[in-house]
């Protein structure tokens, strides 16, 4: 098995390459750190490095991007980060030991590039046709812990996407469609009324399926929610049971 050393800030978003790599590599986490990597490096013998690039910030001489550039050269480097975050670090994508992917970016992506730096080019293949083969589910709640609830809940069965309003809900579906929409009915500003009506006019999102949660469960809010025909409704706070079977209901 092949070892990667996944290089950071501690976030979510490493949690997540971390979770999606340790399924296919030896993982081990380390951070920023320019003084404690060449310990982690002589431990952990990586085949491959990945810096998330999120909170990281230019650091000249002492940054741990000069520290292996002048020190591990041998070690192919792949960064994940944003056009901004990776623009602070230009000149070192001067030779091919650093390669940026820019985010968001999907797991197999990020897979696929792994495999081409070690030349691991059926396994890539293999874990591409997995991905295309999940359906994505777009979950909008303006509430933050509750959108990690259901990323937790339903990342091993599909692709989670998350949104903390309806206004970026709908920015994000102009990106990539989903196959079907979780989406908190009590919200400020664009609530989930207005957000399926806006879904509903757009004619190349109005067939996908929408999921309502709601967290009133009065007889009038039930009659609203239900008015507006969604595929489903769901109160909070829902069960893995519940969403997975209403997903599987609306999807097939």
């Amino acid at each position: 098995m092949k070892k990667v050393l996944l290089i950071g800030k501690m976030n979510e978003i490493l949690e997540d390459l971390n979770r999606f790599l340790s399924e296919y590599f030896g993982v081990q986490i380390g951070t920023d750190n320019v003084q404690t990597l060449p310990g982690l490096i002589r431990m952990t013998s990586p085949d491959l490095i990945i810096i998330s690039l999120v909170g990281l910030t230019y650091a000249g001489q002492q940054s741990v991007f000069a520290k292996i550039r002048d020190s591990y050269s041998q070690i192919p480097v792949i960064t994940v980060g944003t056009e901004e975050e990776s623009n602070r670090f230009l000149k070192y994508y001067e030779t091919d030991q650093f390669q940026n992917i820019t985010r968001p970016v999907s797991h197999s992506a990020i897979y696929a590039c792994i495999c081409r730096r070690l030349d691991l080019k059926d396994a890539a293949v293999s874990v591409q046709k997995e991905e295309n083969e999940r359906k994505t589910i777009l979950a909008v709640d303006d509430n933050g812990q509750m959108l990690r609830a259901i990323k937790v809940m339903l990342e091993p069965y599909y692709d989670v996407q998350l949104a903390p309003s309806g206004v970026k809900a709908l920015a994000s579906m102009g990106k990539r469609r989903p196959d079907l929409i979780i989406l908190d009915y009590e919200m400020p500003v664009c609530d989930g009324r207005q957000t399926l009506e806006k879904i509903r006019a757009d004619n190349d999102l109005k067939d996908i399926p929408v999921i309502f949660l709601t967290g009133v469960s009065d007889r009038d809010n039930i009659s609203a929610v239900l008015s507006l025909r969604p595929a489903a409704y769901i109160l909070k706070p829902p069960s893995k049971e519940k969403l997975l079977d209403s997903i599987r209901g609306c999807l097939g």
